[in-house]
């Protein structure tokens, strides 16, 4: 058999190969994106219900006498990147990271006194901050899966307690919002102090089919407080940040785990167009092979009849 037709029977046995690999780790990506939508939709409308709710009652109150509700002179920031351990999952991590890249350009270019420091959840996120020479201020380890509040209780203390102490003015949060397995939204989020009120987050679409997100009223009216309005007020605001925090971060491994899943079913669609082409093209070079080897016998016999 000539040389190019062995040749081609070893790509298409390549490709063969990296397409098993890439079909199985579409399943594995399809089963943690299952679990991580299923946190996602479990913690959506109580982390906006509850934000909705504090945002009211801090109205009501004296925002001065808590720190976590004071807006204050901005001299020193600190932005929280949420990316991926892991690449292949197409433009997940560039979207995020770009995102981080230009609000810093910008904020350096209107305000080069401020202080910028980087928090940073997930080795790709350290990496591109890494190159890019922006300061680190902290790194935690990033759960593929984050099914409790605890896994992030870490990188909530750290961003209360700096804040309280006065080590930075204000908290922004870098994450990509789940909206279906086909879209992620990148979205900058300020987290403290606490006083915007937030987006909503995306309609989720599972399986093709859309799902809207439960609409959740709340009746602002009257409170009843036990002990006292500041004292459940003193108790409850960590809590809500925490909560946006970890629902940041679901978000993110939602997002995550889907536009890895599309990359890889991609992939093994384009191997087997590949591998339909380079099979058209040892069906070619074998038939032209044949048709070369029965030219040379009929010659051969034309020769010996003459």
């Amino acid at each position: 058999m000539p040389a190019n037709t062995r040749d081609i029977k070893r790509r298409i046995r390549s490709v063969t190969s990296t397409k098993q690999i890439t079909k199985a780790m579409e399943l594995v990506a399809a089963s943690k994106m299952r679990k991580a939508i299923k946190a996602v939709l479990a913690t959506r409308p109580y982390s906006s219900l509850a934000w909705e709710t504090v945002l009211n009652l801090a109205s009501r109150t004296d925002r001065s006498q808590y720190v976590l509700l004071q807006e204050r002179p901005v001299k020193s920031e600190a932005i929280v990147l949420i990316s991926s351990n892991r690449g292949l999952c197409g433009g997940f991590n560039q979207q995020i990271i770009r995102l981080v890249s230009d609000y810093v350009t910008k904020r350096k270019l209107e305000q080069p006194e401020v202080a910028l420091n980087l928090i940073v959840l997930g080795k790709r996120g350290r990496e591109a901050v890494f190159k890019l020479g922006y300061q680190i201020l902290a790194e935690f380890e990033k759960m593929d899966v984050v099914t409790d509040l605890s896994e992030i209780t870490p990188l909530s203390y750290l961003i209360i307690n700096d804040f309280s102490s006065g080590k930075y003015d204000r908290v922004m949060m870098a994450f990509t919002d789940f909206v279906s397995a086909l879209k992620q939204i990148p979205r900058l989020r300020q987290v403290l102090p606490i006083g915007q009120k937030i987006e909503e987050l995306g309609v989720v679409k599972d399986a093709g089919q859309s799902t809207p997100q439960p609409k959740f009223e709340a009746d602002f009216s009257e409170y009843l407080f036990e002990p006292s309005p500041e004292e459940v007020l003193r108790v409850i605001l960590p809590r809500l940040v925490e909560v946006q925090i970890y629902q940041a971060v679901l978000e993110s491994n939602a997002s995550e785990h889907s536009a890895r899943m599309m990359a890889m079913r991609n992939a093994t669609e384009n191997a087997d167009e590949f591998i339909n082409d380079l099979t058209l093209s040892f069906n070619q070079a074998r038939q032209a092979s044949i048709t070369r080897d029965l030219a040379e016998i009929s010659a051969s016999r034309t020769v010996l009849t003459d």
